[in-house]
């Protein structure tokens, strides 16, 4: 096989995770739990021809890739390259179905689909916690998105970061716990610094990141539980508290990093608003490194929320996901 095709899908942390303990493996300072979608992320087509002859040839949504994002893609197939001993250059062809850099993890589902078609391609079958290792060292929030459904990331206690993986918490349920996240996209373009510089100045200046480290392990027990008992009310708890925390040591940090605009509040605002009308709605929010708020919320109640949200001044626009597959091969040769 020199060519193969993946595709997988973004995923949104639920329990965070924000620092980073080795920068060079991307091993994350604590354990996270997140929710894979099924109608945002990234397919990538990865074929060994010999790309422009030396070099790789990287072209994102139907553009030949900026330099940092080729450089970014080609370190990691040379990972690929060095564990199948081959050395020809590659033609890396990715579209996304979610803003690129903008806070809606699309190097998660793009590093998860790289690794798959690259490896696939390369003439490897690695099983799914090896395959879970090597997404991490290009994202270190793809090693979830190698799943579906609800995933936990583990920290990993070992120098190597063998054991900084991921699993998946209900493997193949027979009857799926019916939840949707609602994405309310609330500005366009890149967001104005990436995630793994804000985790590098907030671990490096903020008085909270002690403290944002120690309660994590918590929130992780706590939404596991929350997932095996399919509690809504608790998971949106812990979900909400995660994100603010996170959010919170991050604006503390010298100078502070803020990701959120007036948007984001009045979306959080409306949020809270649906779980105080009668009927109450329940609904949770959560917010990665951008402006940008998910929402979490019963099959039944997805519309509702969504049409809320697209009410809310500066809100773009809303999308609707579901729990969704983890990596998969879309097509070979």
């Amino acid at each position: 096989m020199t060519s193969a095709t993946a595709v997988a899908g973004t995923n949104i942390a639920l329990v965070k995770y924000w620092g980073k303990r080795d920068e060079a493996l991307n091993l994350p300072a604590t354990g996270s739990l997140s929710l894979t979608l099924d109608r945002l992320g990234t397919r990538t087509r990865v074929a060994f021809d010999g790309g422009t002859g030396t070099r790789d040839r990287v072209t994102l949504d139907g553009a030949p890739a900026d330099p940092k994002v080729s450089a970014r893609v080609s370190a990691f197939l040379d990972r690929v390259r060095a564990r199948a001993g081959i050395d020809r250059a590659a033609t890396v062809v990715t579209d996304n179905s979610v803003p690129t850099a903008s806070g809606l993890a699309s190097s998660a589902s793009g590093f998860a689909a790289l690794a798959l078609a690259a490896t696939r391609a390369a003439g490897l079958d690695l099983p799914p916690a090896e395959l879970s290792a090597l997404a991490r060292l290009g994202s270190g929030s793809a090693a979830r998105s190698i799943f579906g459904g609800f995933v936990e990331m583990a920290r990993g206690a070992r120098a190597d970061g063998s054991d900084a993986i991921a699993h998946p918490l209900e493997a193949e349920p027979r009857d799926p716990w019916e939840v949707r996240l609602i994405v309310a996209i609330t500005a366009a373009g890149a967001k104005a610094i990436g995630s793994t510089a804000a985790m590098t100045h907030t671990a490096r200046t903020s008085p909270f990141y002690a403290a944002w480290i120690a309660g994590v392990d918590a929130d992780l027990a706590a939404a596991r539980s929350a997932i095996a008992g399919r509690d809504l009310g608790a998971l949106g708890v812990v979900a909400e508290r995660s994100a603010l925390r996170m959010h919170a040591t991050a604006m503390a940090a010298d100078p502070p990093i803020v990701y959120w605009n007036p948007a984001t509040i009045a979306a959080l605002a409306r949020v809270r608003a649906l779980r105080d009308e009668s009927p109450a709605t329940p609904a949770f929010f959560t917010i990665d490194a951008g402006p940008h708020v998910k929402v979490l919320c019963g099959a039944a109640d997805a519309e509702r929320v969504a049409a809320a949200l697209a009410g809310v001044p500066g809100v773009l626009r809303t999308l609707i996901a579901a729990p969704g597959p983890g990596a998969r091969i879309a097509e070979a040769a």
